[in-house]
């Protein structure tokens, strides 16, 4: 049970990571995307960290 948890953790960092990335990229160009898209993408990447505790909490609770 814990390694679903190891593998959907992992899974989750690399959103997260994928996230975080796209917004830096975003915003170290600058323009209309980053103007249209940036609260989008933290929000999105708030998400994606909170999924990603949820999941290191879980695993911790059952472990």
């Amino acid at each position: 049970m814990s390694d679903i948890f190891s593998y959907l953790m992992v899974i989750a960092m690399l959103i997260t990571l994928g996230v975080l990335g796209t917004g830096l990229f975003a915003m170290a160009r600058g323009g209309e995307f980053n103007k249209r898209n940036a609260n989008k993408i933290m929000r999105l990447r708030i998400l994606a960290q909170a999924v990603a505790l949820a999941l290191f909490a879980i695993a911790m609770y059952l472990r």
